[in-house]
C-alpha cells in the first residue's frame, strides 16, 4: 500500500523506515526539511507540503499522521482533511484524547473524510520489536488499512499463544486490534499508559528499599549492600515480575548503577492524568494508578534514587530526555 506519514520524529520516521522495509510505499513531509530529505535518501517520496503530499496519494488516500498531541495534531489533521475527499482515510497515531478523537471524527465525516484512532505503543524500539496498535473508528477504514497495522505490528514471534484463548482467529495476538467506534483506541492507549505509570512507580519504589537497605539506621546485622543492576537482571530470569520494562531497567542500572546522569524529575505526558479523570467519570477506584501520577508531581520538588529510575526507564523505552 501506498501512504503518507506525516511528523518524522522518533517514532514517525521508524514506523516509515518498517513500513517501506516490507513493502509498503510511503510519501513523507515535515515540518523540518532536513527529516523529510533524510528519509527520501532511505527510500520514501518526499513531499513539501500536505497539498503536495495529497496529489501524491492514490484514492482512497492513506495518511498517518504523528506529531505531538493537542494543537499540532488539530491543526495537521485539519489542514490536511482540507486537500482529502470522500473516502479518504486519516489515522491519527499519537496520543490524542478519545474525546478529541470522536469529536474530529464528526467533523470530519461531514465531507466524507474517515477517520482512525490509533494508540502506539513501542517508543524508539518499535522499529526492530514491533508496535502494538489499539485502533478506533470506522472498521471500513480500519480492514481497507490492515495491512498497514500488520505490518507495523510485532505478530506473534516466539511467545506462545494463550492457553484457552477466546479468538484464536483475531488479530490481537498479533499486536493490533480494532477497538471499538472513534476514540476507543486511544481510550485504550491511555488506560495501557496509565497501568505503565503504576507499573513504572513501583518498580522505582522496589529498587529504592533495595538500594538503603544499608542505611545506618538500620541493625549493622541486618544492613545489605546491594548490587541492583544484578538482582534487577536476576528478576528477569524466571521472576514472575520480569516484564520488558523490567528489561529496560536491567539495562539502565547496568549502565550506571547510581543512575548519576538524572535528577529524578518525572514527567507526565498526560494520558496518566486522563486515565485518572476517566476513572473519576466513571466512579472507578484507581488508587494505585492516582497514587503513580501524583508520585510524578512530586518528584519535581524533590528527587528519590526511585525516581531517578523512572527517569532511566523513560529514557530507554521512550528516549525521553529530562527536563532540567
Amino acid at each position: 500500500m501506498k501512504l503518507a506519514m506525516i511528523g518524522l520524529g522518533r517514532m514517525g520516521a521508524n514506523m516509515a523506515r518498517r513500513l517501506m522495509k516490507e513493502g509498503h510505499q510511503v510519501a513523507a513531509f515535515d515540518l523540518n526539511p532536513e527529516n523529510v530529505a533524510a528519509l527520501a535518501k532511505e527510500g520514501a517520496e518526499g513531499a513539501s507540503s500536505l497539498a503536495d503530499l495529497a496529489a501524491r496519494l492514490p484514492r482512497p488516500r492513506v495518511a498517518w499522521v504523528m506529531v505531538p498531541a493537542g494543537e499540532p495534531t488539530e491543526k495537521t489533521v485539519m489542514d490536511l482533511a482540507a486537500h482529502f475527499e470522500k473516502g479518504d482515510i486519516l489515522i491519527d497515531g499519537g496520543n490524542s484524547h478519545y474525546k478529541d478523537d470522536a469529536r474530529r471524527s464528526r467533523a470530519l465525516a461531514e465531507k466524507g473524510v474517515l477517520y482512525l484512532d490509533a494508540g502506539t505503543s513501542g517508543g524508539v524500539w518499535g522499529m526492530e520489536r514491533g508496535y502494538c496498535l489499539m485502533v478506533g473508528g470506522d472498521e471500513g477504514a480500519f480492514r481497507h488499512c490492515e495491512s498497514v497495522f500488520k505490518t507495523l505490528a510485532p505478530g506473534m514471534g516466539d511467545i506462545p499463544r494463550t492457553p484457552g484463548l477466546k479468538n484464536p482467529a483475531g488479530s490481537a495476538e498479533r499486536g493490533y486490534l480494532y477497538c471499538g467506534p472513534s476514540g476507543a483506541g486511544h481510550f485504550v492507549k491511555m488506560v495501557h499508559n496509565g497501568i505503565e505509570y503504576g507499573i513504572m512507580q513501583s518498580f522505582a519504589e522496589g529498587f529504592d528499599i533495595l538500594r538503603h537497605a544499608s542505611s545506618p539506621d538500620l541493625a549493622p546485622e541486618l544492613r545489605y549492600g546491594l548490587k541492583l543492576e544484578e538482582i534487577a537482571e536476576l528478576w528477569r530470569r524466571g521472576s514472575v515480575i520480569g516484564s520488558w520494562l523490567l528489561d529496560l531497567t536491567s539495562i539502565a542500572l547496568n549502565k550506571d548503577p547510581e543512575l548519576s546522569s538524572f535528577a529524578g524529575r518525572v514527567q507526565d505526558s498526560g494520558e496518566g492524568r486522563w486515565t485518572v479523570q476517566a476513572a473519576l467519570e466513571e466512579a472507578v477506584p484507581a488508587e494505585v494508578l492516582t497514587a503513580s501520577l501524583y508520585a510524578r508531581f512530586r518528584s519535581r520538588q524533590q528527587n528519590t534514587f526511585g525516581e531517578k529510575l523512572l527517569s532511566a526507564m523513560r529514557n530507554e523505552f521512550g528516549g525521553h530526555v529530562e527536563k532540567k
